[in-house]
């Protein structure tokens, strides 16, 4: 089942991509038409590739490595902050610090730096400072804290990275593909998707596009999260009663004889079941195909329905 509804990317603008002059090619394969020299992104493929894209973060996030959210964009910011940090994991929003991964030790010097200063300011060093070096400092505090502060928990370089708008944050996204770190992206029509390993063909520019996209990608990590915690928590409980019990003891003849038997039932209702899925997928495929036209005809109609409504604007 896909985690995104075709309707609600619809709704949210998703498919709305670039002026056609403004296109790059490689992104031909993603887009489903052109209306008024406005490339129409296909939303089929965009649900796929949220759909591949959430499953990759999952399997990341449970395996308790951190994802690495970056969005400088006005309308991006405020969404990746919320997102992110619902779900622990960093994020920037501010300038992207040069050399973030690739000179990552330089940028941890500067986070130890940051918890320094506030250790100084529980333990009372920073009070027996002159009013001058408290000013410094507190400076000093604030801009770290801008632009370092939702990296704190960045420990490490991370397992992969996130990025709204390729085009923006190509330093970030050389600097991933430099490490060998994955790279997950919107991208929309007038992007290069080339050094991406999991795009995802959207609109970047849209506040509601970004936010729809962005809630099932980190519904998927707090998935992957509950996960990990579940599976730990029943590998601690199997580790304490393994103490505690003796090997337990064979199985009877009885037994794995009707262990057998449930087998061998198994195998002919899967056998059946096979012949059975044979004969429907024909119909199966032809009732998909259907469904795939009336998706990109409820497309059609909302972009008419947008250029009516701009029409009437301007005659008014």
């Amino acid at each position: 089942m896909s985690l995104t509804n075709f309707d609600q990317l619809l709704e949210a603008g998703v498919h709305f991509g670039h002026l056609k002059r403004k296109w790059n090619p490689a992104m031909r394969p993603y887009i489903f038409m052109e209306r008024n020299g406005i490339h129409i992104i296909d939303l089929n493929k965009t649900v796929a590739k949220i759909d591949e894209a959430a499953a990759a973060l999952k399997q990341i996030a449970k395996s308790g490595k951190k994802i690495l959210f970056v969005a400088t964009k006005k309308q991006a910011k405020q969404i990746i902050a919320d997102k992110a940090s619902a779900v622990g994991m960093p994020y920037v929003i501010e300038r992207w610090p040069g050399g973030m991964l690739t000179n990552f030790p330089t940028i941890r010097k500067a986070v130890k730096k940051m918890n320094t200063i506030d250790r100084m300011t529980k333990d009372g060093t920073f009070d027996n400072l002159s009013k001058r070096e408290k000013l410094q400092i507190t400076r000093q505090r604030a801009k770290l804290e801008k632009n370092l502060g939702s990296i704190v928990d960045l420990t490490r370089l991370p397992a992969a990275l996130f990025v709204v708008d390729v085009m923006k944050e190509h330093i970030a996204v050389s600097e991933a593909n430099r490490l060998g770190i994955p790279v997950f992206a919107m991208v929309d029509t007038n992007s290069d998707p080339s050094n991406i390993d999991f795009l995802i063909p959207a609109n970047d520019d849209a506040s509601k596009s970004i936010e729809v996209i962005l809630e099932a990608l980190c519904g998927s990590i707090a998935e992957g999260l509950e996960e990990r915690k579940i599976e730990k928590a029943d590998s601690d409980a199997a580790e304490a009663s393994a103490e505690d019990e003796e090997e337990a003891p064979r199985k009877s003849r009885k037994t794995r004889a009707r262990i057998r038997r449930d087998a061998q039932d198994s195998e002919a209702e899967a056998k059946e079941s096979a012949e059975s899925e044979s004969e429907s997928e024909d119909d199966s495929e032809a009732e998909e195909e259907i469904e795939v036209k009336e998706k990109n005809a409820k497309v059609v109609k909302k972009v008419k329905n947008v250029e009516e409504e701009e029409s009437e604007k301007k005659g008014k």
